[in-house]
């Protein structure tokens, strides 16, 4: 038999009989029970008793549809009643309406004063400037420990990490640089064929490259990936409590953990500011040769006289101050990440913000020192 329902009404009009019949089941949907609720709405009722006598089997389906029909109830202030029902359907019932019906009341705007908003960004920004002040000094404790070898740190991790933040970014830092040098040799020769001084290209490039331009795309490469994987690596693990297991153990998060990053991080950038100088160099010959119609001999030896000791140190100082700079923020929001996995996210894009940010002011800062200084 088949789920039905039909509504009856009593002979004073003001009061009516649902009586439920059959097998309420899924698959026996009735096709009338729209209707049942448009009559229902429809009526001008005080009381209907609901009847569940006949039946036979039921599932959720039963209870769904008495939800619909207690809540127009509810809605149109009409008394009911429940009668014979099977067992478990009127805890079903309660259970249904114990959650309030969610209500969109829009959203919700908070609006502050200017002087609130200024107040709370001062406040935050004191207390990132606290705990930036507090991790730097950890971070130094654990660089003087090294020094004097009571730091607990294993030389294997130093290698692996050198390994990963050295000859792991070689093709990366390749492909960038190179295209950068190829950019910076077109660029310039449009200007250039205009007096017929193409063969300046090789000096704008060797000079533009090796003085700033490789170690800043060595930093910005380095710091989306590498710095942007020490943050993931830590905050993760800040996210499972290994670093609180470490602190258990009586381990310094700090040397086990910051200080091999930090290391292999400020070992390896110059180095691969000194690579990234080199594969500019190369992508300003192909420009050079290729489309310039240079001879290969010719670029490199104006490349060569070009080329400057103090333009070379510049450029491998800027790298240093760029390793310190990306290990340092990567690890300073992995350790300082939140408890969540949204928060691994957020410490990843911070600690690659943070990490340009900061290399564009130690940029500036060190171009102005040497302006001044007369380098």
């Amino acid at each position: 038999m088949t789920a039905s329902v039909a509504l009856k009404k009593e002979d004073d009009n003001y009061s009516a009989r649902l009586v439920f019949s059959g097998n309420w089941l899924f698959e026996e949907h009735p096709d009338h029970t729209k209707q049942i609720i448009e009559e229902l709405s429809a009526a001008d009722l005080k009381k209907i008793t609901l009847n569940g006598k006949e039946i036979e089997q039921w599932d959720s389906l039963l209870v769904a549809f008495l939800v619909r029909v207690l809540s127009v109830c509810k809605e149109k202030s009409i008394q009911y009643e429940l009668l014979n029902f099977p067992q478990g359907v009127d805890s079903l019932i309660d259970l249904a309406f114990a959650v309030p019906q969610h209500v969109d009341t829009g959203k919700v705007v908070y609006s502050q004063s200017f002087l609130t908003y200024l107040g709370n960004v001062a406040l935050h920004s004191w207390e990132a400037t606290k705990t930036a002040y507090f991790f730097a000094r950890q971070a130094y404790a654990s660089v003087v420990r090294l020094l004097m070898r009571r730091a607990v740190v294993r030389k294997v991790d130093i290698l692996s990490e050198i390994q990963k933040a050295g000859a792991n970014a070689f093709p990366i830092v390749s492909l960038i640089c190179f295209l950068v040098g190829l950019i910076l040799a077109f660029v310039g020769s449009i200007q250039l064929k205009m007096f017929g001084a193409q063969i300046y290209v090789s000096s704008l490039v060797a000079i533009a490259v090796t003085r700033v331009m490789g170690a800043i795309m060595g930093g910005v490469i380095m710091a989306g990936r590498t710095g942007a994987s020490y943050a993931a690596t830590l905050g993760s693990m800040q996210v499972n409590e290994e670093i609180d297991a470490l602190k258990t153990m009586g381990i310094s998060p700090f040397d086990f953990l910051v200080l091999p990053r930090v290391l292999a991080l400020s070992l390896m950038m110059p180095l691969l500011t000194v690579y990234a100088d080199l594969m500019g160099i190369m992508g300003g010959a192909f420009v050079g040769v290729f489309m310039l119609d240079l001879s290969p001999e010719d670029y490199f030896r104006m490349t060569m006289k070009a080329l400057s000791m103090k333009n070379i140190i510049i450029g491998i100082i800027h790298g240093s101050v760029y390793g310190v700079i990306i290990a340092l923020c990567g690890c300073y929001q992995g350790i300082n990440c939140g408890r969540n996995a949204s928060a691994v996210g957020y410490a990843t894009t911070a600690a690659v913000v943070n990490s340009i940010v900061w290399m564009t002011v130690a940029t500036a800062f060190l171009t102005f020192l040497f302006s001044v200084s007369g380098v």
